[in-house]
């Protein structure tokens, strides 16, 4: 009798840790940072790194969960690892798989609208086009779909270092200096830097997928916990960076009111250079379907292989080993969410349904932590961790009903 194919652990920490910048660094930096700017001004930069600081906490939680529990369906797993409660699991692991195809809806429009102006095309198509060539890939294999997002992710952080270059280097100067940008430590610019701080938290939105696909990395004890540190400081430093180089470019009212304010550090370049940067900006937001269809799909596969749903959405293919159904009915849902629904309320809900997962995890962590070790060999923090994680995630939950 045939054993029942499994996902075949075939990443290492440069994979995955580009897998993991593909999930972090992408629309989010392309769009946010206009607003951001709205937000915070000057200090928008800073605005960024409070930010990174809030999901650090939870990121290194992430790291020990996810070295006790290297399987797909992370956050599932690991909410009933600390609170034995499979409706609770379920509800966790549906809403993780929610934020990814959310996301991809929202990311799948910003595609197509991108690339309408360059093929004439009606934006729904282009939509639909966007999800389904991207469902392929993700059903190609997990090392060639991975693969894939890591050239894209190289592509797309090379556009943010082309931003980066060419905001400190060659645009004409918008009159900012950089010791402008650092706020003083008391006043009321906190404020701002605050609300600023939870529009570039959705910039960072993305790392925690990198722990759905646990199951398919070589050891994980040693490699999850280093890919998702990697992740967190280099798109700080990107982020950062490039929050720098576009308020030294641009000036600040104008760049507060951009639904695409990257490109206006390049209003004095030529049509080319523009044109190339614009080519990049849409490989960057068709790298987030795919990253977010991969992530989606494997939630939903590890639900099944528990028990959690149906096990026809466990269903692996015998030539690619990748989870069939589950991916195609994360596709269809996408394509669906995109022809009813604006970009602006998917984002909205996105950052909701992950900061309320943020919650939920670090709880579970803190349940596991009272209870002892246990007897396998993994990745540890201190427990201070997973309670600042649940503070930071709370106070920015709280923040968006503001």
């Amino acid at each position: 009798m045939t054993d029942t194919p499994k996902l075949r652990r075939a990443l290492n920490a440069p994979l995955l840790t580009l897998y993991g910048l593909g999930v972090t660094v992408g629309a989010g930096i392309y769009v946010l940072v206009g607003a951001t700017a709205g937000q915070a001004g000057l200090f928008a930069p800073a605005a960024f790194v409070i930010a990174a600081i809030v999901v650090a906490f939870t990121a290194f939680s992430y790291a020990e969960l996810s070295t006790r529990y290297p399987v797909s369906a992370g956050e599932a797993a690991y909410v009933e690892a600390g609170f034995s409660q499979n409706w609770l699991t379920t509800i966790v692991g549906l809403a993780v798989a929610a934020s990814g195809i959310i996301s991809a809806a929202a990311v799948s429009i910003g595609a197509a609208s991108y690339l309408h102006p360059l093929t004439g095309i009606a934006t729904p198509i282009l939509t639909i086009g966007v999800v389904a060539s991207m469902a392929l890939v993700a059903l190609w294999g997990i090392t060639q779909s991975v693969t894939v997002a890591g050239i894209v992710t190289v592509i797309e952080v090379g556009g943010l270092a082309f931003v980066i270059y060419w905001g400190f280097g060659m645009a004409d100067p918008s009159g900012i200096t950089v010791a402008q940008m650092i706020p003083p430590l008391t006043g009321p610019h906190w404020t701002g830097i605050g609300a600023g701080a939870l529009l570039a938290f959705f910039a960072f939105v993305g790392f925690e997928d990198m722990a759905n696909v646990a199951e398919e990395v070589k050891d994980p004890t040693r490699t999850m916990p280093r890919a998702i540190i990697w992740t967190l400081v280099l798109a700080t430093l990107i982020y950062v960076a490039t929050m720098i180089a576009v308020l030294l470019a641009v000036p600040l009212d104008r760049l507060a009111t951009s639904t695409a304010p990257l490109a206006l550090v390049f209003e004095g370049a030529s049509p080319r250079i523009q044109q190339v940067f614009g080519m990049i900006a849409v490989v960057a937001t068709i790298n987030g379907v795919l990253i977010q269809t991969i992530m989606a799909s494997r939630v939903i596969y590890g639900l099944a292989d528990r028990g959690h749903l149906p096990a026809t959405f466990a269903k692996v293919s015998q030539r690619t080993q990748t989870p069939v159904v589950a991916t195609l009915v994360v596709a269809g849902i996408i394509m669906a969410l995109t022809l009813t629904l604006s970009i602006e309320a998917l984002a909205a809900r996105t950052s909701q349904v992950v900061l309320l997962i943020f919650i939920l995890v670090n709880l579970a962590l803190i349940r596991l932590k009272r209870r002892g070790p246990p007897i396998a060999n993994y990745f540890r923090v201190p427990i201070l961790v997973p309670y600042l994680g649940v503070a930071t995630s709370v106070l920015l939950f709280a923040t968006s009903f503001l």
